[in-house]
């Protein structure tokens, strides 16, 4: 019984949002940070609204959509043939970068050696070039839009993959991977920067050669491109409408900045 008043308390809160000056945004951990940020920004011009964010992956902002749910879903993947029925919006671009901590000396990696690490054809880094020690294999939860991108990247099957740790946001990764220097691990190259810049002991490695900066993903040349995107149906309400307004002003191109991520415009 005490479930499902937990329950319906959620659900009341949830539908809540369409009948108040509110808006709530579920879904990709990747997109969240960014809008937490920007909704601050939009609160401050906009005193009345009352923005909320919460995560739990881009397959949860998909189906708070369709339930309903949530005003806003969060998404960092373009959406897919069968998705269509949706709206979208493209708030920024990203890549996802392949991590490893600072102290490894391993600077590059070819997809077919992510590949091999990744199903366990290759275990040590000293077949890397580097030390005598098994690799630690981070991967993603179901639901994460960053493992389907990955494994569409190495065509691969995620019961092929042969993880030691399987993590859920960028954070979790990103604290993974810098509390253990024998780890690799893959997050939004937005994310990594963002810790990097803030003295992680963290780096992205070059894929094929191609380095995970800026001027790759603007170029395109970068293998690993992705959309942000914030997604939606029907007609919105104002206060919606308004902020999906707001993220292409100047005040939200500065949040980009801030987060290592490229303006789509």
């Amino acid at each position: 019984m005490k479930y499902l008043l937990i329950l319906a308390l959620i659900t009341f809160t949830q539908h809540s949002y369409a009948k108040k000056n509110q808006v709530l945004l579920t879904g990709s951990s990747t997109v969240a940070p960014i809008m937490l940020d920007i909704a601050s920004e939009f609160e401050k011009l906009n005193p009345n609204s009352i923005i909320e964010v919460q995560t739990g992956g881009s397959t949860r902002g998909i189906i708070d959509i369709k339930r309903g749910l949530s005003q806003i879903g969060m998404i960092s993947r373009a959406l897919k043939p069968n998705e269509n029925y949706l709206k979208h919006k493209t708030i920024a671009i990203d890549g996802l970068g392949v991590i490893l901590h600072s102290a490894n000396k391993v600077t590059k990696l070819t997809k077919q050696q992510i590949k091999d690490i990744y199903t366990r054809e290759i275990t040590n880094w000293k077949d890397l070039g580097w030390i005598d020690k098994p690799i630690t294999v981070v991967h993603k939860a179901e639901g994460r839009s960053t493992l389907e991108l990955f494994l569409s990247y190495l065509g691969l099957k995620n019961s092929q993959i042969k993880p030691h740790l399987i993590i859920g946001d960028n954070e979790q990764g990103i604290k993974t991977v810098t509390g253990n220097p024998y780890t690799i691990g893959y997050v939004s190259i937005g994310a990594a920067n963002y810790n990097i810049k803030n003295k992680a002991p963290l780096k992205l490695v070059a894929l094929d050669g191609v380095k995970a900066n800026r001027a790759n993903i603007i170029n395109k040349s970068y293998p690993i491109l992705r959309s942000l995107n914030l997604i939606y149906t029907g007609n919105l309400a104002e206060p919606s409408r308004k902020l999906l307004a707001f993220t292409a002003g100047p005040e939200a191109l500065k949040v980009l900045e801030r987060h290592y991520v490229i303006s789509p415009q």
